[in-house]
């Protein structure tokens, strides 16, 4: 089962959520916060796997709350699911670690979609959130990669953990980590999402 934890100061969005989540067989609801530092507390009560984020609350934010996660809580996936697109409001969620980010105006299987994607290691953009970050860090053709860079890249796009990586390779999690390291500073990016959308836009 994926735990999922949702955030955001508007009760009816909260409770559609909610049924939305509690309706898929493969996901538990594990807790509703109404403001970024709720939901810091709720998640690190209950260690879900994903949190649905908002980014405008009161209190505590979004962002803020997402950096917060991310540091203390290393396998959270934080899906921001917001109604603004602008780059600015996509490039601080992305930078402050969330693997993912939604736009509200996107159907309800989008949600579901994502949050299983989220919890495979995958990083779920809405194309807006997508074009955004490259916008922002303009596409260009992948860089000269080793064969075993490329291939650590190859199985990130298709989803894959760190852990998985390694196995499937037989190296060790921390040598992914290196690589993953070198192929960050020669795309210019620093975040999962960022190269996964650097790597789409060059196949494209």
């Amino acid at each position: 089962m994926i735990k999922v934890l949702v955030a955001d100061d508007h009760e009816l969005v909260r409770h559609g959520l909610a049924m939305l989540l509690e309706s898929a067989d493969d996901v538990e609801l594990v807790g509703q916060a109404a403001d970024g530092a709720e939901a810091v507390a709720l998640a690190e009560a209950t260690r879900p796997d994903v949190v649905l984020m908002d980014l405008s609350m009161p209190g505590m934010d979004g962002v803020e709350a997402t950096r917060r996660l991310t540091a203390d809580l290393p396998g959270i996936n934080v899906v921001v699911l917001s109604s603004f697109s602008e780059r600015r409001m996509v490039l601080e969620a992305i930078d402050a670690g969330a693997a993912g980010y939604l736009l509200k105006d996107g159907g309800m299987d989008d949600i579901l979609r994502a949050v299983r994607a989220a919890a495979q290691g995958e990083a779920p953009l809405s194309p807006r959130a997508a074009q955004a970050i490259l916008s922002a860090r303009p596409a260009r053709q992948l860089p000269e990669l080793s064969v075993r860079e490329r291939e650590v890249v190859e199985l990130v796009v298709e989803g894959l953990k760190n852990k998985d990586i390694a196995e499937r390779m037989g190296i060790s999690e921390k040598t992914v980590k290196t690589h993953l390291t070198h192929v960050y500073q020669r795309l210019g990016v620093s975040t999962r999402p960022e190269m996964i959308a650097a790597v789409r836009a060059s196949q494209s």
